[in-house]
């Protein structure tokens, strides 16, 4: 027969010793450090943010029927571009600010000279969704201009808020005339038109 020992004094399982800490603090160490020189070569492949501030479009207002609008894109936002008819304009330089839930008036809302022509960033002050009212099969609201499909915001002639939830007046993109028929979409605040 064969005896079996049975020794009460085998190894215990090794506890972590300095090498293995080592070696996860080496690693540790190299992932940031690999991320620290690759992150310039990477953030190099986006567009610098002189070119962004920069980017502008031309559009021609002159197709634009007397009463109705378009929609452009820039910089990935759709902007409202509407010809505004004698009666828009009356009506929206005589609401009192005291029912606007932002006060503005209308004529700090256009280019002076051009109170025709009101240009507006098509996307909601409340969730971001995009009004309605740009074609004249939309719904325009109660007061003329836009309406949120979304949670019912709407907007006056002049972009602005007139019913809630939306904090905010449709933003002004800026602008500038290059002549009377046509814009400049992301020019720089230095010509009024």
């Amino acid at each position: 027969m064969t005896e079996v020992s049975l020794d009460h004094h085998s190894p215990k399982p090794k506890d972590p010793t300095r090498r293995d800490f080592l070696i996860l603090t080496a690693g540790a160490l190299g992932a940031v450090g690999t991320a620290y020189f690759t992150w310039p070569f990477i953030d190099s492949m986006n567009p610098a943010s002189d070119v962004l501030a920069q980017s502008t479009i031309d559009v021609d207002l002159s197709p634009i029927p007397l009463g109705q609008a378009i929609t452009v894109v820039w910089r990935g936002k759709p902007i409202f571009i509407r010809h505004r008819t004698p009666q828009e304009i009356k009506v929206a330089e005589q609401v009192p600010l005291s029912e606007l839930i932002d006060p503005e008036k209308d004529q700090e809302r256009v280019k002076k000279g051009h109170d025709q022509w009101l240009i507006v960033v098509g996307i909601c002050t409340h969730l971001g969704c995009i009004p309605t009212g740009n074609k004249p099969t939309e719904n325009r609201g109660k007061y003329g201009g836009w309406a949120c499909p979304c949670h019912g915001s709407l907007y006056d002639t002049s972009g602005r808020v007139r019913r809630g939830p939306a904090p905010a007046n449709l933003h002004i993109p800026p602008y500038t005339f290059l002549t009377t028929t046509k814009i400049r979409i992301g020019a720089n605040e230095v010509n009024n038109g």
